[in-house]
């Protein structure tokens, strides 16, 4: 099973700025200040990446982050507004537990969840992180999570069934 790759020309893409850090490296002549930022690109169709960048002033950094957020795409089977099943994933210290709701709960996640997962254009869904809140490793675990979830489709075309003995049994 491998998730494919989009290329951002043919799509158009909607980007969020998650965290942008301040790095202080002091020398000898003083402080020397730089920003890193974290962005999450995706057409709220099923399509997200993320991507960090690095510079001297935020608004370059923003712009390196976009870029490297539009060449690693990930392809998200949707369903209804929802994800089809639940699923947790782990990168670093983050873990991170997604979770199907009913139509009108709304996204209920925190920060750096919120983003990935309104980027990617989910309108329903529980979501739990837990352990480290970092939003470099939240970031990644939560599309770590998305890109394993697995339509109803691709599962009985992988069993070689019919839907409707993926369903009933």
């Amino acid at each position: 099973m491998s998730k494919q790759l989009r290329t951002a020309g043919d799509i158009e893409l909607k980007d969020k700025v998650v965290a942008i850090n301040r790095v202080t490296k002091v020398t000898k002549g003083g402080r020397h200040f730089s920003f890193s930022a974290i962005v999450v690109v995706g057409d709220e169709n099923g399509i997200v990446g993320e991507g960090l960048g690095k510079a001297n002033e935020v608004t370059e950094a923003i712009t390196k982050a976009i870029d490297k957020a539009k060449k690693n795409l990930v392809k998200v089977p949707l369903h209804k507004g929802t994800i089809p099943h639940e699923q947790v994933a782990k990168y670093g210290g983050a873990k991170v537990l997604i979770k199907p709701a009913s139509t009108g709960t709304g996204v209920i996640a925190g920060g750096a969840m919120r983003a990935v997962l309104d980027s990617v254009g989910v309108h329903d869904v529980l979501a739990k992180s837990q352990g480290s809140s970092n939003p470099h490793n939240l970031v990644k675990a939560t599309i770590k999570a998305l890109s394993g979830l697995r339509s109803a489709n691709d599962i009985a075309r992988q069993r070689g069934v019919s839907l409707d003995v993926v369903f009933n049994g």
